[in-house]
C-alpha cells in the first residue's frame, strides 16, 4: 500500500528479475541470485536473503508501567542483546499464535489484551524479511521454556527507562526500538487504556 500523501505522485519503473537460482538453503533461510534490470534500465546481479519465518515480537506491559525485556547472546554480531520477546513464526502459521508462543517461551508470560502495532519490512534492500509486532497487557505467569540454544535473562524495567536506554544506544534491536517508540506514541495519543498509558508515562 502507498501512503495517502503519495497518491498521484510519480513512481519509477519497478525492478525486473530475469529468473533466479538458489545459492544456499537450509531450514531457516534461502539465498537467491537474480539477473535483474534496475529501475534505471541498468543491468544488475542481485542477491536476496529470504528467511523461512515471519519475525514476530511483543512488548509486554505490566499495570505499573514496567515492561519485560529479555537478554540473550546473538550469533551474527557476537553480542549480548536486550530485546522484547521475539522469534519466528512459520509462514503457514497465524503470526498471533507464534507471538503468544514466544511470550510464553522467553518471558514466561501470557496476556489477556493484545494490540497489533507494526508491520515492518526489515532491511528491504537485501531481504524480503517482514516483522509484525504487538503490545500486550493483562499479564500472568506461565512456565518458561526457552529454545535449547538460548540462555535468557528476564528483566522488568520502567517503560521510560527502556526509552532512555534506546536513546543511550544500549538497546539496538530494531523491532524493540520501533515498537517502544510506537508504544510511546500510542500512550501520548490516547490509543492505549488511560490507566496503562499513565503508568507507562509516569503521570
Amino acid at each position: 500500500p502507498e501512503p495517502a500523501w503519495a497518491e498521484g505522485l510519480p513512481k519509477p519503473p519497478p525492478w525486473r528479475s530475469h529468473g533466479d537460482s538458489v545459492v544456499f538453503e537450509n531450514p531457516w533461510m534461502t539465498i537467491t541470485r537474480h539477473p535483474a534490470t534496475a529501475p534505471t534500465g541498468m543491468a544488475a546481479d542481485y542477491v536476496v536473503f529470504r528467511p523461512t519465518n515471519l519475525a514476530v515480537g511483543v512488548l509486554p506491559v505490566h499495570a505499573d508501567g514496567t515492561v519485560v525485556m529479555v537478554g540473550q547472546q546473538r550469533f551474527a554480531l557476537m553480542n549480548h542483546s536486550w530485546e522484547m520477546p521475539e522469534g519466528g513464526a512459520p509462514k503457514d502459521e497465524d503470526p498471533f499464535d507464534g507471538v503468544r508462543r514466544e511470550l510464553a517461551e522467553e518471558a514466561g508470560l501470557e496476556a489477556a489484551h493484545w494490540v497489533r502495532v507494526l508491520d515492518m519490512e526489515l532491511s528491504n534492500s537485501i531481504t524480503d524479511e517482514r516483522a509484525v509486532t504487538w503490545i500486550a497487557w493483562g499479564l500472568t505467569s506461565v512456565p518458561i521454556a526457552p529454545d535449547p540454544t538460548e540462555i535468557i535473562t528476564v528483566a522488568r524495567v520502567p517503560f521510560r527507562d527502556l526509552l532512555a536506554e534506546i536513546g543511550r544506544g544500549t538497546i539496538r534491536d530494531a523491532m524493540t526500538v520501533a515498537t517502544a517508540y510506537k508504544a510511546y506514541h500510542m500512550a501520548i495519543e490516547g490509543q492505549l487504556p488511560p490507566a496503562l498509558a499513565d503508568a507507562m508515562l509516569g503521570r
